[in-house]
């Protein structure tokens, strides 16, 4: 609703109601009485200090059209179902607004709505023959002969290149950058995200050292390297919402259950058998075939997939 309502033009003014002469009234006042404005209006009315009301002449007005017994039967049953939730028919105290939908349900076609786009996308990388899945382990804190690369194509699971990781600033490091340069341009690269595990497994780890600041986006020289998953696709994104955990009631962020624990995909000394678990895991997804959480939102509400139920 606007703050102010501005004044009409070329029509006369009243700054106080007891300025309003005789047989002026403005819709609601004529409303009160069973009509509506039968002509243009002929003044307005300053109210709250800085909106102007028009006004309407009394003897020009006419009759409300009435509701018939057939239209207000309709209005009531309009009226009563902006409480019942349209999905399963449950009946709260409040109006349910846009949608009609009680919480559970708003709930559950969430996370089905979730559920259903991360299938989309696993078919798309599947269908994608540019799609790679891009492991990576390079920290100082893993042991020395788990510290690796590896480049899987997501269609065919196929290990495209695997490397040791060599060490920062090292020629082997150099070599690998250089070659992962060249494999990746105009590729789909999809990641294994940090949080799966004790060692963190970002692609920008092969560029920096541990606790060097890094800057968001793609990196300009190595565009395959964006941190933090946010450029990039990453298995445990798609996963999560598939799989639909949350960490508590009515959360719509699903999430990886107990750090990884659960990830239906290997994290092993071998990141290029980790990257064909993973395609394997993506080709899962992409067929239907993964399982979901025991209790996902749209399994335990009675009312399967997120589809309204309820006609009205």
């Amino acid at each position: 609703m606007p703050s102010s309502i501005p004044p009409l033009p070329g029509l006369t003014r009243y700054t106080d109601w007891a300025l309003v002469p005789d047989g002026l009234q403005t819709k609601t006042q004529l409303g009160r009485q069973g009509l509506k404005p039968g002509s243009a209006p002929v003044g307005q009315v300053l109210y709250h200090g800085n909106s102007y009301a028009p006004l309407y002449e009394e003897t020009a007005a006419v009759p409300k059209r009435r509701t018939s017994p057939a239209q207000r039967a309709v209005l009531d049953r309009a009226r009563e179902l902006q409480y019942q939730c349209r999905r399963c028919g449950v009946r709260e105290e409040d109006p349910l607004g846009k949608g009609r939908f009680c919480d559970p349900c708003r709930y559950a076609m969430t996370m089905w709505d979730q559920h259903r786009q991360a299938q989309f996308l696993a078919r798309e990388l599947v269908a994608d023959p540019a799609a790679v899945l891009l492991v990576v382990d390079a920290e100082p804190d893993s042991l020395p002969e788990m510290q690796g690369v590896a480049v899987v194509s997501v269609r065919d699971r196929q290990v495209l290149y695997a490397a040791p990781a060599g060490e920062h600033g090292s020629p082997e490091r150099g070599a690998v950058l250089d070659r992962l340069d060249a494999l990746l341009v105009g590729r789909r690269v999809v990641e294994e995200p940090d949080h799966m595990g004790p060692n963190r497994r970002y692609p920008v780890a092969l560029l920096r050292l541990p606790g060097e600041p890094v800057p968001p986006g793609r990196d300009r020289r190595h565009p395959w390297a964006a941190p933090h998953s946010r450029a990039n696709a990453s298995v445990a994104r798609i996963w999560a919402p598939w799989y639909a955990f949350t960490d508590y009631p009515y959360c719509t962020v699903p999430c990886v259950p107990e750090r990884g624990a659960a990830v239906p995909w290997s994290r092993s000394l071998n990141v290029a058998v980790d990257g064909r678990s993973m395609a394997e895991v993506l080709h899962r997804i992409a067929d239907g075939t993964e399982p979901v959480w025991e209790r996902a939102a749209w399994t335990l509400d009675g009312h399967g997939i997120g589809i309204p139920q309820l006609s009205g």
